[in-house]
């Protein structure tokens, strides 16, 4: 029978916890205990903690956790982006936080098809970050079946970006951003953000580390040898937080680091690293400067596709994200205030999804791909062309009753996808707050006996305009070049412009 140990809420003397006494798993600066029913962890600080730690500590599991428990979407962010931990408790002198433990899904349940197994083991992010993982001719690759496709990442990092703006809402600073301390599954396109008690409260808790290597913001870097006190000293706050997002978002969809090129600045490998991710930090594709390239002569046989910018550049991610990457790794590097806000990403990624076409392919490893915008796309993972018609639809808005202008928004159309409320109204709008109501779809695109139509599911007056006739729920419309569909007459309601390509 296993032994356990009970402790005692530090909040509420009313409460106690148990944990298995067993050897712990040792993280950077905690040991964790798993509940008898291994519902909850139990993590001890290994020192202990002064009282500023503590009261850090205090705020999260209370006054934090209660502006979460308080807010919009609370169930969304406590079951699903976070691992916030919501009790503190006390042994030996030592301080312990009690944490939910995550779903079985961050968990591997092959491992690796080869010697290796890591069966069990946390979904951390760097397993998907590198290409090697998942190249075919790579001993020790994950499982197919637990990477996922390309939109799969699209949806994490969605979910990351959520849970950062919601920390910087609450006026938080994460601190530590990186792969290691986000937990992701590709087939369930899930991510869950964890090691959350070193949140920097600003101007009253200073973070307690710089950082991950490969996510440190330049400005950290450049600094660190300045003394803590020192006024030109950069330590990790909410702009350095959108640094590291940025650099997550990229190598999740890009699978390489944004920063490390061809370009070495110092021989000693150390001072390298420092001025290479710091003072001299630059894209590695940026659109001016080709000092930080590639040298794709250099790059390892299982890194050789996704590694080279030349073969898959940054803007195959579509033109709302690569703006977003050129604002970040171009103007925001060195100038922190220039990088976009998590809010941003989101948006951007959400728009992107919206371009995203299936490859024709059906061994694509990828599965999906965002439209270039040419007459005549194809996937860029594998070259397969599209096939057939592909209907582009441009949405706009009513700006007064005789002009409608162009959202800057656009609906790819594909077999038997979706049409829901967000797209249909600008009252609507796509975050953690819909409702299930609002997820359900409203009409579906489908090619039906050689032609594109949009089935109206049940919006009530959607219009054919260049036709003048009524969409009744139930009946479909054909997908035109050039034809205009009303897809509501209430306030806030778009009008969608379609295009055909690949004629």
């Amino acid at each position: 029978m296993k032994n356990t140990i009970r402790v005692t809420s530090v909040l509420d003397a009313a409460k106690s916890y148990e944990y298995v006494d067993e050897k712990p798993i040792q993280g950077g600066v905690k040991d964790v205990y798993f509940s008898p029913d291994r519902d909850y962890v139990v993590a001890f600080y290994r020192n202990p903690l002064d009282e500023g730690q503590k009261e850090r500590i205090m705020r999260i599991v209370s006054t934090y956790l209660q502006s979460i428990q308080n807010g919009n979407a609370s169930e969304y962010f406590l079951n699903e982006i976070f691992r916030w931990p919501y009790d503190i408790v006390e042994k030996n002198k030592l301080t312990g936080i009690v944490v939910p433990i995550y779903s079985q899904k961050f968990f591997f349940a092959k491992g690796y098809v080869g010697s290796d197994n890591i069966q069990g083991e946390d979904k951390v992010g760097k397993w998907y970050t590198a290409p090697m993982f998942r190249n075919q001719q790579y001993p020790l690759r994950l499982d197919q079946s637990e990477l996922g496709d390309w939109l799969s990442y699209f949806q994490i990092a969605i979910n990351i970006s959520r849970g950062v703006k919601k920390l910087h809402q609450m006026g938080l600073a994460h601190s530590d951003l990186s792969y290691n301390n986000i937990l992701v599954d590709p087939v369930t396109k899930s991510a869950c953000i964890i090691d959350i008690d070193g949140l920097v409260v600003p101007k009253l808790f200073p973070p307690e580390v710089i950082g991950t290597a490969d996510f440190i913001a330049p400005e950290v870097l450049k600094t660190k040898h300045l003394k803590l006190q020192d006024p030109e000293r950069h330590l990790p706050n909410q702009k350095t937080d959108l640094h590291a997002l940025a650099v997550l978002i990229y190598m999740y969809l890009l699978r390489r680091h944004p920063l490390r090129g061809g370009k070495i600045w110092d021989l000693d490998s150390e001072k390298d690293e420092i001025l290479s991710m710091g003072e001299k930090a630059m894209f590695i594709e940026h659109p001016n400067d080709s000092t930080n390239y590639v040298k794709a002569d250099h790059l390892r046989k299982w890194d050789a596709f996704w590694g080279d910018p030349q073969k898959i550049p940054y803007t195959v991610a579509g033109p709302y994200i690569s703006d977003l990457f050129r604002k970040t790794f171009v103007d925001g590097l060195h100038d922190p205030i220039r990088r976009p806000t998590a809010n941003e990403w989101e948006t951007a990624l959400l728009k992107t999804v919206d371009l995203i076409q299936p490859c024709h392919n059906s061994t694509c490893t990828e599965k999906w791909y965002v439209f270039d915008n040419t007459s005549n796309p194809k996937c860029p993972f594998c070259g397969t062309p599209h096939q057939g018609t592909l209907p582009i639809l441009d949405l706009y808005f009513r700006f007064d009753d005789e002009v409608w202008k162009p959202e800057n928004h656009r609906l790819m159309v594909y077999h038997n996808q979706y049409l829901f409320k967000w797209h249909v109204s600008r009252k609507v709008i796509r975050n953690e707050n819909l409702t299930m109501q609002d997820k359900m779809p409203v009409g579906y695109f489908t090619f039906y006996q050689g032609k594109w139509v949009l089935v109206n599911q049940s919006l009530s007056g959607m219009k054919d305009i260049t036709e003048q006739k009524e969409i009744p729920t139930g009946s479909m419309v054909e997908l035109t070049d050039g034809k205009k569909i009303l897809l509501s007459a209430e306030e806030g309601g778009r009008l969608i412009y379609v295009t055909m390509a690949n004629q």
